[in-house]
């Protein structure tokens, strides 16, 4: 997992892979909601920590929108990205991908926006550094 700037855009992002396991589902043989906003608030609690160099917290969750289900049997791609930051506060949206191994088909599943907030040693909120100019 790295946080990785692409040609395209500047924005701090995170990566992360799951196979999505019997455990990880429900009767219906689909993931779990929780589970699914476990993964997302992982990979926005690793992105907003490196782009920060602090400890960060979950603040918030918002517009998370469950569109399609994750099958069992299936890799859920999750991506982070951090789209705002404020005085220690970084807004960081996510979207799962299920992928299925044998075929290939990917589908966007699930995406969230997640509000991390920068601490200090004290356990306050701590300056973070902006977001790097988008601008060539």
């Amino acid at each position: 997992m790295n946080q990785a700037m692409s040609p395209t855009t500047t924005l701090p992002e995170a990566r992360l892979l799951e196979m999505v396991f019997p455990d990880h589902t429900n009767h219906l043989g689909t993931l779990f909601g929780g589970q699914a906003l476990a993964w997302m608030d992982k990979a926005a609690f690793i992105v907003a920590s490196r782009h920060a160099r602090r400890t960060v917290v979950t603040a918030r969750s918002e517009e998370v929108n469950f569109r399609v289900p994750v099958r069992k049997g299936q890799l859920a791609e999750l991506v982070a990205r951090i789209v705002r930051v404020g005085h220690s506060s970084m807004t960081v949206e996510v979207e799962l991908t299920a992928e299925d191994p044998l075929t290939g088909d990917r589908r966007v599943c699930t995406t969230g926006r997640f509000v991390m907030v920068a601490l200090d040693s004290n356990g306050a909120p701590a300056t973070v550094p902006p977001l790097p100019d988008t601008a060539e």
